[in-house]
Formats: C-alpha cells, sequence, structure tokens
C-alpha cells in the first residue's frame, strides 16, 4: 500500500492547479465509505396481522414508530376480518390472510416479517405451518394465546354471556363451536380429552393430534428465522398470560413453562429445533395491558425492532 500511495502521490502532484480545481467538484466528500450502508440495504417488508375485534386503525402508532425508526420500510396492515368478522373460523381467516401475503412474499425474494397481534398470532402460526414457500425471516407474536385461552374476559361475557369459563367447554368442544375463533383456541385444562378430539384448529397446528399433513407443517414451520414471543404478567386477557410464551396450565392449574410442555418436550411442531439453534427471542414486559402491546415505545424498541432487519 505504501508504494501505491507514493505513486498516487506523485500522480497528484504532476497535475496543473486548474486540473485540481475541475476536478474538485467531482471528488467525493470526505465521509467514511461506510457511514451510508444502512440506508443502502433497503430493510424487509413487514406484514401485520390484527387481532380480535380489532382493525388496521389500532396500529397506526406501530406504523408511525417504524416509519420513524427505519424510514422506507414498505409496511402492509391487512384489513381482513375486521370487527366481528374475526370471530370467523381460524382457518377460513388463514385462508384470507395467505391470500393476502402470498403476493407480498413473492416481491421481497430477502424474506419478509411478520407482526402479529392476539389472536393473529395464531392466524400467523398457521400460515407458517401450512406455506410451503414462505420466507419469514422474523415472526413477532405479539402477546399471541400460543398455547390457547383459559380464562373469564369481557370478550368471552360479550360472546356467550351464560357461560364462565368453567362450562364453555360445553359450546366450544361442539361442531357449532368450532365456527367461533375463539372456540378454536379454546383450551381447557381439565378436559383434555375433550380439547384433543373437538379442536379442529389448536390441537392440529400444535401437532397434538395425528393428521396426514404434520411432516409438512413442522417443516414449513421450521424455515422461519427467528420466533419473537412477546407478553406480559399485566396483559389482563391472555389467560395463562405465560400462553404468549408457550406455557400453560396443567389440570391443577399450576403454569408449566414451554420447556415443560408435552409439545416442546416431543417438538411436534418445531418449538425444541427452533430453540437449540438459538431463534426464539422471549420478550417479556410488565406494566402493559393487552389492548397497549401495539402502541407502547418502550416495548416497541426493546422487543420488535431489534428484529426488524
Amino acid at each position: 500500500t505504501k508504494s501505491c500511495g507514493s505513486m498516487l502521490g506523485r500522480r497528484g502532484l504532476r497535475l496543473p492547479p486548474v486540473g485540481i480545481l475541475l476536478l474538485l467538484p467531482f471528488l467525493p466528500p470526505p465521509l467514511p465509505p461506510a457511514a451510508p450502508a444502512p440506508h443502502r440495504a433497503a430493510y424487509k417488508p413487514v406484514i401485520v396481522v390484527h387481532g380480535l375485534f380489532d382493525s388496521s386503525y389500532s396500529f397506526r402508532h406501530l406504523l408511525e414508530y417504524i416509519n420513524e425508526t427505519h424510514p422506507g420500510t414498505v409496511v402492509t396492515v391487512l384489513d381482513l376480518f375486521d370487527g366481528r368478522e374475526s370471530l370467523r373460523p381460524l382457518w377460513e381467516q388463514v385462508q384470507g390472510f395467505g391470500e393476502a401475503v402470498a403476493p407480498i412474499m413473492a416481491k421481497a425474494p430477502q424474506g419478509v416479517h411478520l407482526i402479529c397481534y392476539s389472536q393473529g398470532g395464531l392466524v400467523c402460526r398457521a400460515l407458517l405451518s401450512v406455506m410451503d414457500e414462505h420466507n419469514v425471516d422474523s415472526f413477532i407474536s405479539l402477546s399471541s394465546p400460543q398455547m390457547g385461552q383459559y380464562g373469564d374476559t369481557d370478550y368471552l361475557k360479550w360472546l356467550f354471556p351464560t357461560s364462565m369459563r368453567s362450562n364453555l367447554y360445553r359450546i366450544c368442544y361442539s361442531p357449532w363451536g368450532q365456527e367461533f375463533s375463539i372456540c378454536n383456541y379454546w383450551h381447557d385444562p381439565h378436559h383434555d380429552d375433550l380439547y384433543l378430539n373437538a379442536s379442529s384448529f389448536l390441537a392440529l397446528i400444535n401437532g397434538e393430534r395425528d393428521h396426514p399433513n404434520a411432516t409438512a407443517w413442522r417443516k414449513n414451520f421450521l424455515r422461519v428465522g427467528r420466533l419473537v414471543l412477546i407478553g406480559g404478567p399485566d396483559d389482563g386477557v391472555i389467560t395463562p398470560w405465560q400462553s404468549s410464551f408457550f406455557g400453560f396450565y396443567d389440570a391443577n392449574e399450576t403454569v408449566l413453562e414451554m420447556e415443560e410442555q408435552l409439545v416442546y418436550l416431543r417438538d411436534s411442531f418445531g418449538l425444541k429445533t427452533l430453540l437449540a439453534r438459538g431463534a426464539i427471542v422471549r420478550c417479556p414486559m410488565a406494566g402493559i395491558s393487552h389492548t397497549a402491546w401495539h402502541s407502547n415505545r418502550t416495548l416497541y424498541e426493546t422487543c420488535i425492532e431489534p428484529w426488524l432487519s
């Protein structure tokens, strides 16, 4: 490098002063070449899937945060199954959301990120299972009942006013009940056999019930680059709140963490493999209620932004 530098020096000295002046406007500014690099590499597109009784409007803050921290990111908040339509059976929603995300993925050879809130987190997990060619880099599950729901909530009282969580299994574990999205992930720890036989959605994507697509779904799910799990003890809706991290009640209503769950131990849909790969990020945060996850700036900066490459 020394000889190269001295040669350049000698050449530079031979140039007449006018030549130097003419060249000046074309010389690159004295910036380190690495400085603009982050802006040159485009951010991967982000797809957002909403939850129960929700719509794209709920995500205006999240959109603002992404635009601020990652300018130029193409963000699509899918406007499907809004409001009461979100009670449609989850397989129907998986079909609809799948048709919406496929073209976005096709245009993004470098991959996409999914941010899926509450019930939407289950829709997205099913999508990752059934889509053979998905290219999801980060799947961010935002306060989603990934291992199911077993709690008396306002949503439930509105939908089934005469039922409590202890007897809701009578509705949910019937063919009629499975026509409601909530019942697709209702998980009564006191009626495990009924759950396994009747659950037309959660028991299937969890690989808890045998079905011909189990191997293919597991392989598809494992295409994901990273699984980011977000939730917290002050959520107030997801019950138990540890369901956001694949924890759930046993028959005595003691919460068993993900690593103690049968679906993990059997690696029935790929959780154990993902963890061994270092591809599961757990981001618990206290002090956030269920409807505030997508608008809390601290949560965004801590648990979401780092994974939007």
